[in-house]
């Protein structure tokens, strides 16, 4: 079947975003003879990356960044991080899934998908985080919100239309409320979306003679409904509570169309493939923190508690035009996911006199997970149901112990974490997943300062990454009658270990790195001849090794600022069940350009790109993408910005593997070409406060 891979699509999206301030009163006496002095303002151009030892920190607030329209489009902006085309997953280059931090908060996408980019004040890419933070993850990304130090009142409206393939419109309200120790914090989006998405596969079963491959598009229309609230209130310098909650709710509606080409044993169809669903889903978030300074022993007391609620179900209809006839009803679809998560933590640190600082901590989680699978074949006729129930309970405890010998900074943790995982089906008395293990986690820096701005860094850490509970589900997507892609119950848990030497010469630094990785999980192939039907689903694979060699590079020459990333990285990933084809190394890099022009005019141009991979199993096309971004402020409260993203139209891969004698041709295209134009206003004064608020340090982020 031949296969348009020209495809053209353009994006022309116009934000507006306006904003009100509550004016502070004046508490000065009238007939005061004293002079006061109201407003003090310092102005100075602030970096927008800052790089310590590989942890690459983003200035967002104060950057051409604050215009982009929602924050998932922010972070596949910045260097290393990779969105997938489903903007549903993050990875980090040579490291996988990263941990997610909102503040002192430990969240999801989802979570993600609700905060707003106008709140952000920085993002921070930890490379090397430590026992502090989940045995769950190799890297964190670290968003820290903006917390006003002014009292008054904030709204600002935005509205969005943009034209991709598809219109799509968000309308948004942001309030804030500041008045002495307590700050109030409320959102409500409403959104109009239309997402496309396409792509294909050429399969080749040798052992049972059969060809076949499929184009598949889908438009999703979404209406979505996103509202969250949040109260924070200072005790005292050193005592604070929080509360907040947020939840998204949506209903999308999507026509699956594909075009299907199978021939087998010399029998040749031509299939076309009507796939009406019709899905809700919804997610509810809430968290409460409290901070509480224990001055008998001069220690920290930190406890935070999560609850989390996600409900997605679908339904389909599904009709097959075999050989241009006509479309006859094939089967109908019912796939229903709940899953609830609970989690609590309590967390102590303490700091010496000689500077030495022992944290403690422990952690207890507790998720169900419930589906039920219903499908009703249509000639000849036969019914499937079954409910699987999932139930995973970790509980874990940490040490680590930092300071420093002479100028020799160290930090040595250890983190214990016990699973209790069940899963079986309601009808069955049999568990199929019946697990209950023990891990051990030891982590380890050691950073040696040669001089002022001479150091080298070493590290080691292992980590763990657990199936997320939406993966550990029965739920599948029917794409054709002979191929489907499909969760997987049985995944088990992938273990690393890796090493680390760096060495940083102000703010450049070189670092190699080497891990070792045990039941990765990617997606595989396997064919069912008695149903005659061909399954991609998430598998472990047996490991995965590799190298890693980073440069940072920030250089910055008067008006001109530039950060690059260079990462030559060498990958094996290999299983009994895959051929193993040749091994080469491959680069990732990432350019970014800032031009501070005369009358206040910001220009920004970023670029990255990944050469072609060659890993083991996996062999994947080169990808190059490149964004362009122009900024200015008019009368001191016009924030203007246009930006254009992916300008050549370059975001279309192909993916190649041979799994169970199965080989596959994959393409993968995205609709990311994107022009935005965004106006920001704002208006109205805020007065100072005499209260004082505490720095608090960015890298204890540690709620679950």
């Amino acid at each position: 079947m031949k296969r348009n891979t020209g495809i053209k699509y353009n994006i022309i999206a116009i934000c507006l975003f306006i904003s009100g301030f509550g004016y502070g009163q004046n508490t000065t006496p009238k007939d005061s003879i004293s002079t006061k002095l109201n407003e003090v303002i310092v102005s100075g151009q602030s970096k927008l990356f800052t790089n310590k030892n590989g942890n690459i920190k983003v200035d967002i607030a104060n950057s051409i960044y604050n215009s982009i329209p929602n924050t998932i489009d922010l972070l596949a902006k910045l260097p290393n991080i990779q969105v997938s085309a489903d903007k549903e997953s993050i990875t980090i280059i040579g490291k996988g899934n990263p941990l997610i931090y909102i503040d002192n908060q430990k969240v999801g996408m989802n979570d993600l998908n609700t905060l707003s980019v106008d709140a952000i004040k920085t993002i921070e890419i930890i490379n090397n985080p430590s026992s502090k933070y989940e045995a769950s993850g190799r890297a964190v990304i670290l968003i820290t919100r903006k917390f006003s130090k002014k009292e008054g009142f904030q709204t600002t409206l935005s509205e969005v239309a943009s034209f991709k393939k598809q219109f799509n419109n968000y309308l948004g309200i942001n309030s804030s409320l500041k008045k002495n120790k307590f700050e109030f914090k409320a959102n409500f989006n409403y959104n109009q979306i239309k997402v496309w998405e396409s792509n294909g596969n050429d399969f080749t079963i040798p052992s049972n003679a059969i060809i076949s491959n499929y184009l598949v598009t889908a438009v999703t229309k979404r209406p979505q409904f996103i509202f969250g609230a949040g109260v924070f209130y200072k005790i005292n310098e050193e005592d604070y509570l929080s509360l907040n909650f947020s939840r998204r709710t949506q209903k999308d509606i999507f026509n699956i169309i594909t075009d299907t080409y199978n021939e087998q044993q010399n029998t040749i169809n031509t299939v076309n493939t009507f796939n009406a669903n019709d899905e809700y889903r919804n997610f509810s978030n809430g968290f409460l923190n409290y901070n509480h300074k224990i001055k008998s022993i001069d220690g920290i007391l930190f406890s935070g508690f999560q609850y989390s609620k996600f409900k997605q179900e679908v339904a389909s209809i599904i009709s097959n035009n075999y050989n241009n006839t006509s479309f006859q009803l094939s089967q109908n679809r019912n796939q229903k996911i709940n899953i609830g998560v609970f989690s609590g933590r309590f967390d102590f640190e303490k700091e010496f006199k000689n500077k030495m600082k022992l944290e403690l901590g422990t952690l207890y989680l507790q998720a169900n997970s419930k589906t039920n699978f219903l499908v009703e074949n249509v000639n000849p006729n036969s019914i499937i149901n079954s409910d699987y129930k999932y139930i995973e309970k970790n509980i874990a405890a940490y040490s680590q112990l930092s300071g420093s010998i002479k100028k020799v900074n160290y930090s040595f943790g250890f983190r214990a974490e016990n699973t209790i995982a069940k899963g079986k089906y309601q009808s069955e008395n049999i568990l199929l997943i019946d697990k209950n293990y023990i891990n051990l986690f030891p982590k380890a820096t050691v950073e040696i300062p040669i001089d002022s701005t001479n150091t080298i860094n070493f590290n080691y850490a292992k980590s763990i990454l657990r199936p997320n509970f939406s993966t550990t589900s029965q739920v599948s997507a029917y794409i054709n009658p002979y191929f489907v892609w499909s969760n997987n119950i049985n995944l088990d848990p992938t273990i690393t270990d890796e090493v680390a030497l760096s060495y940083q010469y102000k703010e450049k630094s070189v670092k190699v790195s080497y891990n070792k990785i045990n039941n990765p999980v990617y997606y595989g192939s396997s064919y069912d001849a008695s149903q005659n039907i061909l399954t991609f689903k998430t598998t472990n694979f047996q490991k995965e090794t590799g190298f890693n060699l980073e440069f940072t590079l920030p250089f910055k020459q008067k008006f001109w600022t530039t950060t690059n990333t260079l990462n030559f990285a060498l990958s094996k990933i290999e299983d009994k069940q895959a051929i193993l084809n040749d091994v080469k190394p491959y680069l990732y890099y990432y350019s970014n350009h800032s031009f501070q022009l005369p009358k206040g005019i910001e220009v920004a141009l970023t670029g990255w790109g990944l050469t072609r991979q060659q890993q083991g199993v996996f062999e994947r096309s080169a990808l190059f993408t490149m964004d362009f971004a122009v900024s200015k402020t008019f009368f001191k409260h016009f924030d203007c910005a246009i930006n254009y993203n992916d300008i050549f139209r370059q975001m279309k891969f192909h993916e190649n593997f041979t799994i169970n004698n199965i080989s596959a041709k994959g393409i993968y295209y995205t609709d990311s070409n994107l022009v935005s134009f965004s106006v920001k206003y704002s208006f109205g004064k805020i007065k100072n406060t005499e209260f004082k608020e505490k720095n608090i340090d960015e890298n204890s982020s540690r709620i679950r």
